[in-house]
C-alpha cells in the first residue's frame, strides 16, 4: 500500500512538473516589433517672418543719356566728334547739309524786308492823309482805306517774321550740339549719309550716374519702396562684394496678368560701366503661419500629413499645404504649434502610433 501510494505521489509531481514546463514554453517571447524606430525630427516653426533672398538681371546704363537726331533731313557733311569723345554743353557734334534751308530763310528774309518797307509806306501815307483830313481835304472813307491797308501790311510783317523764325531754326537743327556734358556711347551713321529727320545719329552718356533697371512680377511691387537700398552684384565677379543701389522709380501695376514691372535702382557713381550685366537682390518678407521641412510632409489617401513625436510615440497630424519657402513648406494645422517635433528621415518604417526614438 505504501509503495503505491508513493508511485501515485510521484506520478502526480511528474505530471505538474511537465504542466508546469509546458506553459512556461508556450508563453510568447518579447515582440522585436515593439522596439523604438530610429527616426530623425526638426522643431515646427510659426509666427516669425521668413524670407527668400531673389536675384532679377539687368544691365548696367547711365543715369543721364540721350540718343541724338537732327530735326531736317540732308546729307551728313561733317562730323567733329569720335567714338569715346568727352564733350562738353554746347560743343558741335554734327551737322548735315540740305539745299534747301539756306535759300529758304535767305528768302523769308527778303519777304519781311519786302513788307517791312510798304507798311513803313503805309503808315507814312496814313500820316499825311490823317493830317489833310484834319483840314477837310481827305474824306473819312479815304482814310480808313488807308488804316486798312497798313494794318494788312502790319499782320502781313508778323507772318514773314515767323517764317523767317522757322527758317532760321530749321538751318540751327542741320547742327547737332550737345545737350550736356558726357561721353560719345555710339556713333550711328558715317558721313557723307543720307540721314531722314529723326533718324538716330548718335548716342551720348553722362558719367555723373549710374542705374540699372530690373523687370519683377506684380507681387514684389508689394515688397520695395522708393530709396530703399539694395545689393547689386557684378556678374562678371561674383567674388567681389555686392554695390548697394537704391530705387528711384518704381512702376504701378498694370492689368496684363503675368506682365512684368519696371524697378529702376541708382547705384553710387565710379563703381560699375554701363553695359555690364548685374544681378539685384530683393527678399520679399512674409509672416507665416506654421512652416515644416520640406522633407517632413507625406502623401496618403487621406491627404497630406506629417508625423508628430510626443513622449515618444509617432502620431499622424493632417496638414493642408499652402506654399514652399526654400527648404520649408507653410502648413495650415490645428494639432500643429510652434516647438513641436515632426519626423522628416524614417517616417517609411513607421505607422500612427509606433514608438520611436529621435536621433
Amino acid at each position: 500500500m505504501n509503495t503505491s501510494r508513493h508511485l501515485a505521489v510521484a506520478s502526480l509531481a511528474a505530471v505538474l512538473i511537465l504542466l508546469v514546463s509546458g506553459c512556461k514554453s508556450s508563453e510568447p517571447g518579447p515582440d522585436k516589433g515593439l522596439d523604438p524606430v530610429t527616426v530623425r525630427a526638426a522643431a515646427v516653426t510659426g509666427g516669425q517672418t521668413e524670407g527668400v533672398s531673389l536675384r532679377f538681371s539687368g544691365l548696367v546704363r547711365a543715369a543721364q543719356r540721350a540718343t541724338l537726331t537732327f530735326q531736317v533731313s540732308g546729307t551728313l557733311r561733317e562730323r567733329a566728334v569720335e567714338l569715346g569723345q568727352t564733350v562738353e554743353t554746347g560743343d558741335l557734334l554734327a551737322r548735315v547739309y540740305n539745299p534747301a534751308l539756306e535759300p529758304a530763310r535767305d528768302s523769308a528774309a527778303a519777304r519781311l524786308e519786302e513788307l517791312r518797307t510798304q507798311y513803313d509806306q503805309a503808315q507814312r501815307e496814313w500820316e499825311r492823309s490823317r493830317q489833310l483830313h484834319e483840314r477837310g481835304v481827305v474824306s473819312q472813307q479815304g482814310l480808313e482805306q488807308l488804316a486798312s491797308r497798313r494794318d494788312s501790311l502790319k499782320a502781313s510783317m508778323a507772318t514773314a517774321e515767323a517764317s523767317l523764325a522757322e527758317a532760321t531754326r530749321l538751318l540751327q537743327e542741320s547742327e547737332l550740339r550737345a545737350p550736356f556734358d558726357g561721353r560719345v556711347e555710339a556713333l550711328l551713321v558715317e558721313r557723307d549719309e543720307f540721314v531722314a529727320s529723326g533718324q538716330p545719329v548718335m548716342r551720348l552718356s553722362s558719367p555723373e550716374g549710374r542705374e540699372v533697371e530690373v523687370r519683377v512680377p506684380a507681387y514684389m511691387l508689394s515688397h520695395v519702396a522708393l530709396g530703399q537700398l539694395l545689393p547689386v552684384w557684378s556678374v562678371q565677379d561674383r567674388n567681389h562684394p555686392p554695390e548697394t543701389g537704391s530705387i528711384v522709380e518704381i512702376a504701378q501695376s498694370g492689368g496684363v496678368r503675368g506682365e512684368l514691372h519696371p524697378v529702376l535702382v541708382s547705384l553710387p557713381a565710379d563703381t560699375l560701366e554701363p553695359g555690364e550685366p548685374v544681378e539685384v537682390g530683393m527678399t520679399p518678407r512674409e509672416t507665416v503661419a506654421t512652416t515644416v521641412p520640406l522633407l517632413a510632409v507625406m502623401k496618403s489617401n487621406g491627404g497630406a500629413s506629417v508625423f508628430r513625436v510626443s513622449g515618444g510615440i509617432a502620431r499622424r497630424v493632417p496638414v493642408t499645404v499652402q506654399r514652399i519657402i526654400g527648404e520649408r513648406v507653410v502648413v495650415d494645422a490645428t494639432d500643429l504649434t510652434a516647438g513641436d517635433q515632426v519626423i522628416f528621415a524614417g517616417m517609411t518604417r513607421i505607422s500612427d502610433g509606433d514608438a520611436v526614438e529621435v536621433r
